[in-house]
């Protein structure tokens, strides 16, 4: 199995565990607030993100990713906008 390439490696903490946060793809988007805006995302902006909860040594670990919950999906969005934007 080859290793996947990432846009970026983050180190972080899942469930006080260090994790490595494997960024496959981010895309952010400020919102205009203008009234002319074509659309509410357009108004708002908004961010894709996807990523794999990798261990230490770069390897996935799902075990992992059964520990996140809401908090921590929003936690791990924030510190990748934080980093990436």
């Amino acid at each position: 199995m080859s290793k996947r390439n990432y846009v970026a490696e983050i180190e972080s903490r899942v469930a006080g565990i260090p994790c490595i946060i494997g960024v496959i793809e981010f895309s952010s988007h400020r919102g205009s607030y203008s009234y002319n805006a074509p659309s509410d995302l357009d108004y708002c902006g908004y961010t894709e993100l996807e990523y794999d909860i990798l261990d230490r040594r770069g390897r996935p670990a799902a075990w992992l990713e059964r520990k996140l919950d809401g908090a921590a999906r929003d936690g791990i969005r924030h510190l990748v906008c934080e980093c990436l934007a």
